[in-house]
C-alpha cells in the first residue's frame, strides 16, 4: 500500500509542478489591473496557485477513487496534495521572479520531493491500518510531518511574497 500511495502523490505532485509551469507564463502583470503593480503581481500569483491546487485536488478525488483506496487514505491523498500543491506552485513561482525560471523549477520540484518524502517518512514508521486505510498518529505526525509542513509554508509564502514585489516594482520602473 505504502508504494501505491507515494507514486500516486508522487504523479499528483508533478501534474501540479507541471501545471503550474503552464500557468507561470500569465504572470506578466496583466491581471487585477484596478490595483497597483506589486498588489496586481501578488494577487497573480495567488491565483495561479489557488488554480493550480484546485486543478490537483479534483485529479486527486477523482484517482483516489478509481484506485479504490480506503476512504481514509483518500483523504490523506487529499490533504497530502492540496498541502504539496500550493507548496510547490508558490515556491516555482516566486523562484522564478527572484531568480528565473529554471531556478524556480528546481526550488519548486525539490520543495515537492521533500514534502513527499515527509508523507513517506510517516507512512513507513506508522504503517496503515488493517483495513489498508490511513493510521493517525497525532504525535507521529507532529514529529514527521507537520515541522517539514511549517518549513514549507513560510518558504513558499516568503518565496513568493518577495518575488512578487521584486517583479511589481521591475515592472513599475521600466514602465513609461
Amino acid at each position: 500500500m505504502l508504494s501505491y500511495s507515494i507514486v500516486h502523490l508522487s504523479a499528483l505532485v508533478l501534474f501540479g509542478l507541471f501545471l503550474v509551469r503552464d500557468l507561470a507564463r500569465f504572470l506578466d502583470g496583466s491581471w487585477f489591473l484596478w490595483l497597483g503593480q506589486v498588489s496586481r503581481h501578488v494577487a497573480a500569483g495567488a491565483a495561479v496557485v489557488a488554480l493550480t491546487t484546485g486543478a490537483v485536488a479534483l485529479v486527486t478525488i477523482a484517482t483516489s477513487a478509481a484506485l479504490r483506496f480506503d476512504a481514509s487514505l483518500q483523504f490523506l491523498q487529499l490533504l497530502s496534495a492540496l498541502d504539496i500543491a500550493w507548496v510547490v506552485a508558490a515556491t516555482l513561482l516566486g523562484v522564478r521572479w527572484l531568480a528565473g525560471k529554471g531556478i524556480g523549477d528546481l526550488a519548486g520540484t525539490m520543495i515537492g520531493i521533500v514534502c513527499v518524502w515527509s508523507i513517506w517518512n510517516y507512512l513507513q514508521i506508522v504503517g496503515f491500518a488493517e483495513d489498508g486505510g490511513w493510521l493517525v498518529d497525532g504525535s507521529a505526525m507532529l514529529r514527521y510531518v507537520i515541522p517539514y509542513d511549517i518549513v514549507a509554508a513560510v518558504v513558499a509564502t516568503t518565496a513568493l511574497t518577495t518575488g512578487a514585489r521584486r517583479a511589481g516594482r521591475a515592472q513599475t520602473v521600466t514602465e513609461p
